[in-house]
């Protein structure tokens, strides 16, 4: 049994998707940052970093924080969604590498600058914009002529699905990117990645009128 520590976040929908596309067995832990549960001794025992998601995996007495380290743990413990040839092995780490230091990093940046920064700072938004958008078209080239960013479907999909759902949420256009909209259809339609977003609550909602983009 696993316990996963989450909220209605992209990354933690990231686990909750792994976990519902290889089966294993779960439950969730509700950590409200907002009223700072993260930030108590209890749960920095799992993560010192103070931050959600974290797991632990009672079967084998492991603790994994860090999304991209728990989507390459889950993959590992169920031998699924990662490639083992090591060329191909090598190929989906350096996109999952790319996700985790720029793709998530960057949304999240514009995005906390667009709704949550209160005192507009039109150069920080502008700055993330830039990036984010570069970043949209990095990973729309990769989807040309391709179903999925690393030969078949894997944990590099569901790290990346995290943030670019989180974009699509706040009114980002993903169909202004062709392969990038085509991909991000094709990941909807998946069933475990409907359940996964919605657990352990869907995102909150945000207002159009300051959409992304």
């Amino acid at each position: 049994m696993i316990t996963h520590y989450a909220l209605n976040t992209p990354n933690s929908h990231k686990i909750s998707i792994a976990l519902e596309e290889l089966a294993l067995p779960y439950r969730v832990e509700v950590v409200d940052v907002r009223a700072g549960e993260h930030l108590t001794p209890a749960f920095r025992q799992i993560n010192p970093n103070g931050k959600i998601p974290a797991i632990v995996d009672h079967d084998s007495n492991t603790t994994v924080f860090e999304s991209c380290a728990i989507l390459m743990y889950l993959a590992a413990k169920a031998n699924r969604l990662m490639p083992i040839a090591p060329n191909e092995r090598w190929e989906a780490l350096q996109w999952l590498f790319l996700q985790a230091s720029g793709a998530g990093p960057m949304f999240g940046q514009w995005a906390w600058f667009t709704y949550y920064a209160g005192e507009p700072v039109p150069y920080a938004i502008e700055r993330y914009r830039i990036e984010a958008e570069r970043l949209c078209s990095v990973v729309d080239a990769r989807l040309q002529g391709r179903d999925w960013m690393c030969g078949a479907y894997s944990i590099v999909d569901i790290a990346y699905f995290g943030w670019f759902h989180c974009l699509a949420a706040m009114h980002f256009d993903l169909g202004r990117h062709a392969g990038l909209g085509r991909w991000y259809a094709r990941m909807l339609s998946r069933p475990a990645v409907q359940r996964g977003i919605a657990i352990p609550s869907p995102l909150p909602g945000w207002d159009a009128a300051r959409k992304l983009g």
